[in-house]
């Protein structure tokens, strides 16, 4: 009796005629899987704001990328807008160039960007005068307690905040998206 070689010994024409087929099938698989790969665009690059610019008289605040214009906002300030914010309770949005340093996604308004208000000269500048700087100016959205529609309406068309810049919940979320941490912020009057 002769030795059959392990191998060969189960073979049968049928079965070596599907492991070809499934071999093929695999092969195939992989020439297309590889060829649409090297055939498909490369992942677009999240493009970022560089800097925030806030107009105030304007109630407009811009996210810019390289110079240009990214996206601009319609914005509501604190109650007495006019100025520069010294103290704490005055309800004035501060001006001049600050950074965007901190975000909180469960902030009392929907979400919150904090802008790194004080500065050192914002603080010198309260103490001279024997204010207490105030601090906490955000990015944020709607209050969160409010649910009527109407009643959220009423805060597009005024000024309401304690002297943070309000935008609408949409758009947050897309200033969430784009802004990252340490982006300028320069507020004008």
């Amino acid at each position: 009796m002769s030795a059959v070689p392990a191998a060969t010994a189960c073979r049968h024409p049928a079965a070596t005629r599907r492991w070809a087929t499934v071999a093929l099938f695999l092969t195939a698989a992989s020439v297309i899987m590889l060829t649409g790969c090297a055939g498909s665009e490369p992942k677009m690059k999240r493009i970022w704001a560089d800097q925030v610019v806030v107009e105030k008289s304007k109630r407009r605040m811009t996210l810019l990328h390289n110079g240009g214009v990214m996206r601009e906002y319609r914005i509501r300030l604190g109650e007495r807008p006019r100025g520069h914010k010294v103290r704490q309770g005055d309800e004035r949005t501060p001006e001049g160039d600050y950074f965007l340093d901190w975000r909180n996604p469960n902030s009392r308004f929907y979400k919150s960007i904090h802008i790194s208000y004080p500065n050192k000269w914002d603080i010198r500048l309260a103490r001279i005068r024997g204010y207490d700087p105030g601090g906490m100016i955000m990015i944020h959205g709607q209050p969160n307690h409010i649910r009527s529609t109407k009643f959220k309406q009423r805060y597009l068309n005024r000024d309401w905040t304690s002297g943070c810049i309000a935008v609408r919940n949409h758009e947050m979320d897309e200033i969430w998206r784009l802004v990252r941490y340490g982006t300028p912020i320069r507020i004008r009057p």
